[in-house]
């Protein structure tokens, strides 16, 4: 018997257009894998068994299979979009836990093309914090269980990088996609604005946050993101050659880059000027002023999605977040400081195609209850290890998270190829040329 663990989405979806695997037997292999692993990884914090095989068995049955994109593709889905039938709980004992009556359009896109839905993963409360752990479960990192998974898409990391799935369904509003990608060896494209349809929350954190892909390869990122935008992201018939900057520099005043994901960047930009191109040594002109201006639009979209809900029921670090973001919802609604940065940073993408930079500045942070520490501490924490993500959430541009390299312990390292508005084909594209010239481990050596 195939085992189709561990296949790409592609490979899958392919097996099933061409009847050489049926749908119920690939979500069944997954679905034994989620059973027999997840209670070590946490990625997961619904698990649809019975629904997602007769979700399989339905698309075995459709007149359309032999043309679906993600045909039996087993995919796990963040627990701040809605699934039809499931309770949306974005990681709160806050949220209500009725069943949603309709699909985000996204869910509705993945299953349009194929996908089965096995299960909502695990979030921090309300998607705040790049540590997943909370009241419906912890997320820790499959390649290092000591360690979180990131967040706040950490749990559909987890269950990727697991191979509990060979897809998953994200978003990132200052970083929750490159984050756990960069964490659990993953591939992720955080879309520029408009791509793919958002609908995260109470206004998308002010525009900032959008949906996206995890995946372990590029084919698999690119036809994901496909799927998601409603239109094929083609790559380039030819690889182009591109003008890149490397960057070391943390955009956050006072964050050193740790010597790991340092060497990554380093080593990732000797490889790509060995291939043919043009790469130099230049940072962006990131203004004094960013870290203050990530504080206030992180804690405002925080204070946006925490109306109406008891208050009483939140952890503390999540309404102290929340309180100090009141005050700086009116000033992130009018765009102005985005505008601004947008504009100090136009110049230099005119002279560069890519920006090459470390995901991280250090590895992720123990799995520890921190949804029980203070706010300070979380914050902290969060933007000690992960400062080179929001600058491209505040400006709205593509970004991705790809792997290279790895820690002392042997978990992943990784870097991220930021590019200018309508820049996600060029950005796989160079993500796919890494991929060829240093292939990365797919998953995590779990059994």
């Amino acid at each position: 018997m195939t085992n189709w663990v561990g296949r790409t989405a592609a490979e899958i979806a392919a097996a099933v257009r061409e009847k050489r695997a049926t749908p119920r037997e690939v979500v069944a292999e997954h679905l034994a894998r989620i059973e027999r692993l997840d209670g070590h990884v946490g990625a997961f914090r619904v698990v649809r068994a019975e629904a997602a095989l007769a979700e399989a068995d339905e698309v075995a049955s459709r007149a359309d299979l032999a043309e679906l994109p993600l045909a039996g593709v087993p995919v796990a889905v963040k627990d701040n979009l809605a699934v039809r039938g499931e309770s949306t709980r974005v990681g709160s004992a806050a949220t209500p836990d009725a069943p949603a009556a309709e699909d985000h359009v996204t869910v509705a896109r993945l299953r349009a093309a194929g996908a089965v839905v096995v299960g909502l993963t695990n979030v921090p409360e309300l998607c705040v914090f790049g540590t997943t752990e909370g009241v419906h479960g912890t997320a820790r990192n499959p390649w290092d269980t000591s360690r979180t998974a990131g967040g706040s898409s950490g749990g559909s990391a987890a269950a990727v990088a697991a191979g509990l799935v060979p897809l998953a369904l994200g978003n990132d509003g200052m970083g929750s996609l490159r984050i756990p990608a960069a964490n659990c060896g993953l591939v992720t494209i955080k879309p520029g604005s408009g791509v793919v349809p958002a609908g995260i929350g109470d206004g998308d954190w002010f525009g900032m946050s959008e949906n996206g892909p995890l995946a372990t390869t590029v084919e698999d990122t690119r036809l994901m993101l496909s799927v998601l935008a409603g239109t094929e992201v083609a790559a380039p018939a030819a690889p182009d050659t591109y003008r890149i900057a490397v960057s070391l520099r943390s955009p956050i005043a006072g964050v050193t880059i740790s010597k790991p994901y340092a060497s990554a960047a380093r080593e990732a930009a000797a490889l790509l000027m060995k291939a043919g191109h043009q790469v130099r040594r230049a940072n962006p002109p990131y203004p004094m002023s960013l870290g203050v201006t990530s504080l206030t639009h992180w804690t405002a979209g925080t204070s946006v999605d925490a109306r109406g809900l008891d208050t009483a029921l939140l952890t503390r670090r999540t309404r102290v977040h929340a309180a100090v973001g009141r005050r700086f919802v009116g000033r992130a609604r009018t765009g102005g400081d985005r505008e601004r940065l947008r504009t100090r940073l136009e110049p230099f993408f005119a002279e560069y195609d890519v920006l090459l930079t470390p995901a991280l500045a250090r590895r992720s942070p123990r799995s520890v209850p921190w949804h029980e520490r203070g706010w300070l501490r979380n914050v902290l924490a969060n933007t000690s290890y992960s400062p080179l993500t929001p600058p491209w959430n505040l400006t709205g541009w593509p970004a991705m998270a790809v792997p290279f390299g790895t820690l002392p312990s042997g978990a992943p390292t990784a870097v991220q190829l930021v590019g200018r508005p309508g820049s996600e084909a060029a950005l796989l594209a160079l993500a796919e040329h890494v991929e060829r010239l240093r292939p990365w481990r797919r998953t995590a050596p779990l059994d």
